[in-house]
């Protein structure tokens, strides 16, 4: 249950003389700026000097003698989006400088991060003299001292937390070098990058200004969350208005893709739901490098090309995405103590470790708690966390460093990898770490800040914009959470591709009206029409197909005033028959459930209807279908033979179900639907997807999936090796849970226990 903390009283007279909206004030005031000059700072970018990295000119210096000596240079970067900004912001700044520049972004799935010697020696051998990391490098010890024994130097460009030492490198820009307060110490990887190509670029006259790279900072800025204090929220505001008027064709094709069209109103949102998750998709299941090439390139169809790629990529990340964040829920619902401690800490054999942070993420949102996922594999744990605000979370899992193989991170998010057999002492160090650094409330039950509150009337377009003035909303500077006491629910819809989003029209008591987006919103519990609630949501003004339009995002509700209902008493008889299906004899009018190779006549959970006798002959492969068949079946009497389908592993699965598809290219012109192979396979709708998915991605097959409907079509070059991987993974933790859910109803003492 999550408290609503009311907005405290506070006194705006210190910042009158700036004459700003009274919610605005009343915000700054709140989040501690209280002074005419700090507020000046925050709301206007112009206010924030720019401050340079000391010792930045050593850097510089070796850089411009790699250029008038025309010897090569690698920049090195991450597949993040961070790690793609910075890369390719360096490669415009040194291209335009006249360098022979190259760039190199590890493969998640082979390397994971940082510079590893296998990858960097082929480069080394080349012809690269000198080395640039961005957004990496502050860790990698082994790798240059290797390029420092082949005569190449090095200039780390990092903001990950430091190592108990420092690597052998020729130049270390790294805010965490700085002191504490300093304008830049919250920059990301491409903040850092940005102040190198400043100082360089302020050298001579060359054929950029360093304004045009501000598109990719506040890219790289918004995606990796950074904090949005000093110069980092001065960067990000600039950023975000050269964005506006953006010149790469990549980011523009990528826009095109997204269905973005207007780019007058780009804001933080725009970069954190459209951009960063399309990026991000390429360095989690495939290669990042050619995300650099999209952000450079001045080539309209190949900027189409790959941006067609990425929207592929794209939608199989939001499906594995979806698989994992419904399977961390349904841990959390069987285990409601994870939920007591001060960080939710889960692990999953098939979960694919390129979506376990965004799923991370997913929780701290509506948890308010600091997550890590880890994904199994041979006993090994490897994880990735996301924090909450006033949470380092590196330093919170530094505390337990005896207990990990290996970690890294910033205030915000890390990585880190552990035995398997060490995760509950893990899990209890990293509480009291939490605990240690937030105090008791790490332990309180999550609480929600009301910034304000308001009645429905109030919300317009001269708050919207008056609001404005205090974004880009991120890290350090959340969204204003406003709220509405006592509203009724006057309808719902679902809307988006998928169906996976919800808009609320609500009703306060004097008949106003608006209408709420509930992102992500589908199959959660929602109020029940006549149940008066308060509803918290954050307010933006935006345009669609030209017309301006307020936007309400749903945050959370509460219940004021509980609709009376009884439930009904469950009377269904239960005839267990599990160990005697010889005695298989049912009356005509009984309704059979069979799937899958099984002989016997009988409907597949898509046909069941309504009926009084229910006969479960093939085992359900979870929870889920057998309670969504009750709800359509409503029986009187229920007849468990339960018959488990044969337990494939993944390979066979995937054997069976590509010849289920050459069957239906051969006999229905390619055309099929999720819920026929699912019938056919008797399997969960998941791994079905699953499963297409991969074959598609190990090019046996062309697969389209809208909605339910498939459509497949012979021969697919795109093979992609490691989302191959990735979907493998997934789709075998899926298959081993309906195996473990068919061999607990095999094993139940009492099947009525199901109900």
């Amino acid at each position: 249950m999550t408290r609503w903390l009311d907005p405290p009283p506070v006194n705006t007279d210190s910042l009158a003389a700036l004459n700003l909206h009274p919610l605005v004030a009343r915000t700054l005031i709140r989040r501690g700026i209280a002074l005419p000059e700090s507020a000046r700072a925050f709301l206007y970018h112009d206010e924030i000097p720019s401050a340079p990295f000391p010792n930045i000119e050593k850097a510089v210096e070796l850089i411009e003698r790699a250029i008038q000596n025309k010897t090569r240079i690698c920049v090195w970067g991450d597949f993040d989006v961070d790690g793609q900004t910075s890369t390719a912001l360096l490669v415009q700044t040194l291209q335009s400088c006249g360098a022979d520049v190259m760039y190199y972004i590890p493969i998640r799935g082979k390397e994971s991060h940082g510079v590893h010697i296998e990858s960097l020696a082929p480069i080394l051998d080349g012809g690269a003299k000198l080395i640039v990391t961005c957004d990496t490098g502050i860790t990698a010890h082994e790798a240059i001292d290797y390029a420092n024994s082949r005569g190449v130097d090095v200039i780390v460009t990092d903001h990950h937390e430091l190592g108990e030492t420092l690597p052998n490198a020729k130049v270390i820009i790294n805010p965490k070098l700085l002191p504490k307060n300093h304008l830049l110490e919250n920059l990301a990887g491409v903040g850092v990058a940005y102040k190198l190509a400043e100082a360089l670029l302020s050298n001579s006259e060359f054929r950029i200004q360093n304004s045009e790279l501000l598109d990719l900072v506040a890219l790289g800025l918004i995606a990796d969350v950074a904090l949005l204090k000093g110069e980092t929220r001065s960067l990000a505001q600039k950023g975000i208005r050269k964005l506006r008027e953006t010149k790469r064709l990549g980011i523009k094709a990528m826009a095109e893709f997204s269905g973005l069209t207007n780019f007058e109103t780009i804001t933080e949102e725009t970069i954190g739901f459209n951009f960063a998750p399309r990026l991000n998709a390429l360095g989690r299941l495939d290669d990042a490098n050619p995300a650099v090439e999209l952000l450079l390139t001045e080539n309209p169809a190949r900027a189409r090309v790959l941006a067609n790629q990425i929207e592929g990529l794209n939608q199989q990340r939001r499906f594995l995405t979806s698989q994992v964040y419904e399977a961390a829920e349904s841990q959390l619902r069987e285990n409601p103590k994870l939920l007591e401690a001060p960080a939710i800490v889960l692990s999953h054999t098939g979960w694919p470790g390129g979506v376990v942070g965004i799923v991370a993420n997913k929780l701290v949102e509506k948890y308010h708690k600091p997550a890590i996922l880890f994904n199994e594999a041979d006993g090994i744990l490897r994880g990735s966390a996301r924090s909450v605000d006033g949470l380092h979370i590196t330093d919170a899992i530094a505390a337990n460093k005896n207990l990990l193989r290996g970690f890294g991170g910033h205030p915000m998010a890390a990585g880190m990898s552990l035995d398997a057999d060490k995760l509950e002492a893990f899990r209890r160090g990293l509480g009291k770490a939490v605990e240690k650094q937030l105090g008791e409330i790490a332990r309180e039950e999550p609480s929600l800040q009301i910034d304000e509150w308001l009645k429905l009337d109030e919300l317009n377009f001269e708050l919207a914009d008056a609001l404005e003035a205090l974004a880009p909303f991120g890290a350090g500077n959340p969204s204003l959470t406003l709220a509405t006491r006592n509203v009724q629910l006057k309808s719902v819809a679902t809307i988006g591709k998928t169906k996976e989003h919800i808009r609320l029209n609500v009703e306060d008591e004097r008949g106003n009206v608006q209408s709420i987006l509930w992102w992500g919103g589908a199959g959660e519990s929602q109020p029940e029409a006549g149940t008066k609630f308060d509803i918290a949501y954050s307010l933006r003004a935006s345009t669609f197909r030209g017309e301006k339009q307020l936007t309400l995002q749903f945050q959370e509700f509460r219940i004021r005033e509980e609709k009376p209902f009884e439930i009904p008493p469950l009377e269904i008889e239960v005839r267990d028959l599990r160990l005697q299906p010889s005695t298989f004899n049912l009356a005509s009018s009984t309704l059979v459930w069979a799937e899958g190779a099984d002989k016997v006549k009988g409907k597949s959970r898509f046909e069941l209807t309504q009926a009084d006798e229910f006969a479960i002959y093939t085992t359900p492969p979870s929870q889920t279908e057998l309670k969504r068949a009750l709800e359509v079946v409503k029986p009187k009497i229920i007849y468990f033979i339960a018959i488990p389908p044969v337990e494939e592993k993944a390979e066979d699965f995937l054997n069976r179900l590509a010849g289920l598809c050459k069957y239906t290219l051969s006999n229905y012109s390619g055309q099929t639907s999720i819920e026929k192979l699912a019938a056919a396979m008797a399997s969960r709708e998941s791994a079905i997807r699953l499963g297409l998915e991969w074959l598609g991605a190990a090019g046996h097959f062309e697969v389209k999936i809208e909605a339910d409907a498939v459509f497949i079509t012979a021969g697919n070059q795109n093979k992609n090796p490691y989302l191959q991987n990735e979907l493998f993974v997934a789709l075998r933790g899926t298959l081993k849970e309906s195996a473990a859910y068919r061999k607990y109803i095999a094993t139940l003492a009492d099947v009525s226990a199901l109900l």
